[in-house]
């Protein structure tokens, strides 16, 4: 049955209609947020996946370019692969949805939230998070929800919810916030230096609306959602679990504590093998069944022993301190001719970050379906296998890579410099060599150090940190914070709070979350704890190694000289067919762009070659003014007086009266064709002949032009 909901969110229409489209998924909502509209459908598998221990969750937001009336520009004319953005946004819906679901359910579920039409000023990936929220609310699928999400911004200090085009482009902060009635589930940010105290009543504020969307969901689902459907449970088996927990506890305990990553992965994978030995030892021929789900019930077993560690005894297995760092070290200057690299170590995390600089013609173009068409600086994450010791083929980057490869780009794009100030496209890529935790807050710190290697003009350094949870279920107000987690205590905590920035304040938040939220309390002792981190690392580790940003580039990276000439002007610098810009590309050997506003950049690894480049633009462009002094050439010679080249291509003549002072009866007894002279301008007539002077020193000279003889053509 069709039926219509409408509310309001940040003063703007929300209407959700389901019963109309696609009735044969479990959940179907069609989103209209002013005149976004986002269809979100959500089917589940009737049977579990077998021999899984995850739960098997799918997001895609399909990015259709017909929703902004745009033909797709790839040869094929259709959508391909995921965008960045859509990777992004996808990433950004599972979030909040994902710990909302039974931690024993292994059924099959896609979201799938596909953009029919964009209006810029109403975010469809807001509209696609709530409309998952909602379909997954009325579905028959076991769900813990709803949710709900909104963006915030800040515009002259003022905190703005959902903030259309206009305020967007001036706003000091991009944020995304999801939560539920009682709690923060997610929250991703990229914020221009914000303070902590800032952010966190942004946070506080986007959490009122939320509120009120969760509540018009949850009347929604009242009034037609389908009775959850039963579902086969893939919880573990409780006798094996209990009875490896009686024999083994201790060993686990006792074993899972060490520095070393790989000594502690060796120590559970003996482990297991003993308590394989012991199974079959005692069951015999029954042990089969019980080693098959030995995975399950030692899992459990190894996180409840390091969630013991930290939550009663206030105990890491690496031996720190809850808010201690881990042996911290970098270096910069690497790899000699790249542009810039630097390599960041945190523990066993090891990031390093190559810097290159380019032409602004080769800055990322987007296809895409906002308002963004391009961007400068790019930030590219690899993680490959060898990183975790593990031998598997690259298969390139997958949603992980292409989500921290954006958090360290937002973390960092509030120091880039101004194309005005750098007119370079920059791209940095972080090569994780070593992985044990915190590889994306490790590419912050690592990039930083390459930009500043690079000679990048970064207005200030920018560090990484992240913290982790471990809380008591039973009671939300008892928790146990960690500063710099490692890669065990995120596996087996409850949050993985990231948050990278400057001295100043934050550049960029994400955060993972196992629970069904978080207080307000736990958000800002977060934020404490990764301001003092990030200070530390930024005053005791980075700037001791480079403390400012080389004064040069690298020789091997292109030098840029730079100009601005008339729009009208760009005509002629690039010629018919390109034949001026190619003349001029041929003779010297630099690479031009020349942009639609005027802007002129000149790439070249020889400076007296741009620079030679840069007088013949200058040249071609320069505008003839009346009382203006300018080196020419003789051009022509005539009975009457000479035709002298100017700048620009322009020519004007010298009559046979302006060459000297002294009485001239041949032009050639002075002036010879290739000649170069300084003349002045006399005037320009109304149909554009130039008129010019070589006698503009001599005394009573403004009388004599007054009397200069007429000249036929």
């Amino acid at each position: 049955m069709f039926k219509t909901y409408e509310t309001e969110l940040a003063g703007r229409k929300l209407v959700l209609e389901t019963g109309k489209m696609a009735g044969l998924a479990n959940g179907s909502v069609l989103v209209r947020y002013g005149d976004t509209a986002v269809l979100v459908n959500v089917t589940a598998s009737k049977e579990p996946k077998e021999g899984i221990d995850f739960f098997p969750l799918s997001v895609d937001f399909e990015e259709k370019l017909y929703s902004v009336g745009k033909i797709p520009g790839s040869f094929q004319k259709r959508e391909g692969k995921p965008s960045d953005k859509a990777i992004l946004t996808s990433r950004a819906i599972d979030r909040p949805l994902r710990p909302l679901f039974p931690k024993d359910f292994r059924n099959d579920v896609c979201v799938v939230a596909t953009v029919l039409c964009v209006d810029q000023d109403n975010s469809p990936e807001v509209a696609a998070m709530i409309g998952a929220s909602a379909a997954l609310s009325i579905s028959d699928i076991p769900f813990g929800g709803p949710t709900a999400a909104v963006n915030v911004g800040i515009v002259n200090d003022e905190i703005i919810i959902n903030p259309n085009v206009a305020q967007r482009e001036v706003s000091d902060l991009t944020l995304t916030v999801a939560g539920t009635m009682d709690k923060i589930a997610m929250i991703e940010a990229g914020a221009n230096e914000i303070s902590e105290e800032k952010m966190l009543e942004a946070i506080k504020t986007a959490h009122v609306e939320i509120k009120k969307i969760c509540e018009f969901i949850s009347k929604i689902k009242d009034e037609i959602g389908k009775p959850k459907f039963e579902y086969k449970s893939f919880d573990v088996d409780h006798d094996l679990y209990d009875e490896i927990e009686k024999e083994f506890k201790d060993r686990v305990k006792q074993d899972v504590q060490d520095k070393d990553k790989t000594v502690v992965d060796s120590n559970m994978a003996k482990l297991q093998e003993e308590i394989k030995e012991y199974l079959e030892e005692k069951y015999g021929d029954e042990a089969e069944e019980k080693i098959a789900n030995l995975g399950e019930a030692f899992y459990k077993l190894e996180k409840k022993c390091v969630r013991e560690l930290i939550f009663n005894d206030h105990k890491r297995v690496d031996g720190r301190a809850l808010d201690e760092i881990r042996p911290l070290s970098c270096e910069v200057g690497l790899l000699p001719r790249v542009h810039g690299s630097g390599m960041f170590t945190r523990g066993q995390t090891q990031v390093l970050s190559v810097a290159t600089l380019g032409m602004i013609s080769e800055e990322q173009t987007l296809d895409g379906i906002d308002e963004e068409e391009s961007k400068r600086y790019m930030h590219h994450y690899n993680f490959p296998s060898y990183s975790v010791g593990e031998a598997r083929p690259s298969r390139g980057p997958g949603r992980r890579e292409v989500g921290h490869g954006a958090l360290a780009e937002k973390a960092l794009v509030p120091v880039i410099p101004s194309k005005e100030e750098f007119p370079y496209a920059i791209r940095v890529v972080s090569e994780v060599l070593s992985s044990n935790g915190s590889t994306s807050q490790a590419s912050i710190c690592g990039s930083t150090l390459a930009l500043m290697d690079a000679g990048v003009p970064i207005k200030r350094p920018v560090a990484g940190i992240s913290t982790g949870l471990v809380t008591d279920p039973d009671d939300e107000n008892n928790y146990v914070m960690l500063t710099d987690i490692q890669g065990i205590e995120d596996f087996f905590g409850d949050m993985d709070f990231k948050v990278g920035g400057t001295e100043k304040g934050i550049t960029a938040i994400q955060v993972d979350i196992k629970v069904d939220g978080l207080s307000y309390k736990i958000i800002e002792e977060a934020f404490e704890r990764t301001k003092k981190a990030r200070k530390y690392i930024l005053d005791e580790i980075m700037l001791k190694q480079i403390a400012k940003p080389r004064d040069e580039v690298s020789k091997y990276a292109p030098r840029i000289v730079n100009t601005t000439i008339s729009v009208d002007k760009i005509k002629d610098v690039i010629g018919p067919g390109g034949k001026m810009i190619n003349k001029i590309i041929d003779e010297t050997g630099v690479k031009i762009d020349i942009e639609e506003d005027g802007g002129v950049f000149i790439y070249s690894n020889d400076q007296e070659m741009a620079q030679r480049a840069l007088e013949i633009i200058k040249d071609i462009t320069t505008e003839i003014e009346p009382g203006k002094i300018y080196n020419g050439i003789v051009v022509k010679t005539t009975t009457f007086g000479a035709f002298v080249g100017l700048p620009g291509g322009k020519e004007g003549l010298v009559h046979i009266s302006k060459i000297s002072k002294e009485r001239v009866e041949h032009v050639e007894d002075f002036l010879n064709v290739g000649q170069e002279v300084s003349v002045k301008v006399i005037d320009i007539d109304n149909q554009g002949r130039i008129n010019l002077t070589m006698r503009y020193n001599e005394e009573n000279e403004n009388n004599e032009e007054g009397n200069k003889e007429k000249v036929e053509d």
